[in-house]
């Protein structure tokens, strides 16, 4: 639960309020919580979640650099705001990463900062919503300027909100097992390069290959004349939405010196307009990710799951692979993927997961943030009507498949995201056994930061340099 720490106002107040808010405050020490208080401060910000208009700026930050800290310990969020028509308060609500419980209030606002305290007495993160009521600055969707700010609390104690399936092996090995009784039957169509590649030096192709459902759809390229066992090979894997494979990845992969493939998550055709992909995403793909929920022989994640290991069973079967490296990597529902693909297939030997989604699907169940798609309502009374759904999730968990992974692995997570909350990532993350490393992103949401974008790469590539 949040333990807040009491602060103490600069402003001047009545004697009346401050007695009715020690009134306040005792009640809620009674029972066990103290509400989040707010006072002036203007130390300078050491990471920011930040808000920007033309007159406006608004930060939040958490006083340590690292933005990590101790079960316990007080966590000071300072919010900052300038510009000429600067708000004179801001509201707050301070939370378990975006569960309850939540704390609520609003701060005037000194020399254009002020400061809110809190802590958590359990392994998790607290997320610091601020807005500012100020119609003069580019609004939100509830028209006011909003910016968040995040803290880690012994990230690396968040376990996982329920055990692996007893069964949960025997599920997958019987998937994979009427997987490999459908030939791969691979077509491989050449396609041109794209034009920042080198036509001289890649080969590129559009590849269909027969899977369970739907086939993987992709597209391939390769070094040209490479000679055989002599080249590492990537699958590239993409995150939520609706749309074609991409080419210019694999192809900057392959002038890399890499055989590469792109899949896109659907196994639909490649290269279509994009209004092809645009009606699919309003028509019969909508809403894939709840499909079939109820049940784990009907989510819709069975099939993008399986395509994995077909895909794999492609790129492990070209002449040209070296026979030692294989690199799945992607973000979001990829970085999932990424996850999955090294929980199902022991060929994998690097997972890049970027902000991953499907990770403790269930953490609801222990009053904590749940990742995308959040099958299961936000409240554990809720989620309990659903039992059949609490129980099929399970198998589709990056959390669980985290456990299989023999692969080394490096995550990234944003402290901000409320897509794929940081909570949910390390439940994941902390399930691998193996070598492993991840970025915190500190002051970014669900879209990566340069810097985290560039630790990614540096860490894949130099694994590669390990590998020749």
């Amino acid at each position: 639960m949040i333990s807040p720490a009491p602060a103490v106002s600069r402003l001047s107040r009545s004697r009346a309020a401050l007695v009715a808010s020690c009134l306040l405050a005792a009640a809620f020490v009674a029972a066990g919580t103290l509400p989040l208080s707010g006072h002036a401060q203007t130390s300078a910000p050491a990471a920011a979640a930040q808000a920007e208009s033309a007159k406006l700026s608004l930060t939040v930050s958490a006083d340590r650099a690292d933005a990590i800290y101790r079960q316990g310990e007080t966590v000071t969020f300072t919010i900052r705001v300038t510009g000429a028509d600067a708000a004179p308060e801001a509201q707050w609500t301070l939370s378990k990463d975006g569960v309850a419980p939540k704390r609520s209030g609003t701060v005037a606002l000194v020399n254009g900062a002020a400061t809110v305290t809190g802590s958590l007495d359990e392994p998790g993160f607290l997320l610091c919503q601020v807005t500012l009521p100020d119609p003069a600055a580019k609004p939100d969707a509830k028209g006011k300027t909003t910016a968040l700010g995040g803290a880690a609390i012994d990230p690396l104690k968040i376990a996982p909100s329920l055990p692996v399936p007893d069964d949960f092996d025997a599920f997958w090995a019987e998937k994979k097992k009427a997987l490999a009784a459908i030939p791969v039957n691979a077509r491989l169509t050449p396609v041109a390069p794209p034009k920042s590649a080198d036509a001289t030096k890649i080969e590129t192709f559009d590849l269909q290959a027969d899977s369970l459902g739907a086939p993987v759809s992709g597209y391939y390229a390769r070094p040209a004349g490479a000679k055989p066992k002599s080249l590492p090979a990537i699958l590239t894997v993409h995150g939520a939405g609706v749309r074609s494979s991409s080419l210019s990845g694999p192809a900057n992969w392959a002038g890399r010196g890499l055989i590469a493939l792109d899949i896109n998550a659907h196994g639909l055709p490649n290269g279509k307009p994009a209004s092809f992909y645009e009606a699919l995403a309003k028509g019969e793909l909508r809403d894939y990710r709840a499909r079939g929920r109820d049940s784990r022989e009907t989510i819709y994640f069975l099939g993008m799951y399986l395509r994995l290991v077909r895909a794999i069973d492609f790129l492990t079967a070209q002449p040209e692979w070296d026979g030692r490296t294989l690199i799945v990597s992607g973000g979001s529902q990829g970085g999932a993927q990424s996850i999955v693909a090294g929980g199902l297939d022991p060929r994998v030997t690097y997972i890049s997961a970027g902000v991953p989604a499907l990770c403790d699907n269930t953490g609801v169940l222990v009053n904590r943030q749940r990742g995308w798609p959040k099958f299961l309502p936000e409240t554990k009374a809720e989620a309990e009507k659903l039992p059949e759904v609490v129980e099929a999730v399970r198998y589709y968990d990056a959390m669980n498949f985290a456990t299989r992974v023999k692969a080394e692995a490096y995550f990234t997570t944003g402290f901000i995201d409320t897509t794929c909350a940081p909570t949910s990532v390390y439940a994941a993350y902390n399930n691998l056994p193996g070598k492993k490393a991840i970025y915190n992103d500190i002051a970014s949401g669900h879209r990566s930061s340069p810097a985290c974008g560039k630790a990614k790469n540096d860490a894949l590539m130099a694994y590669l340099a390990t590998r020749k």
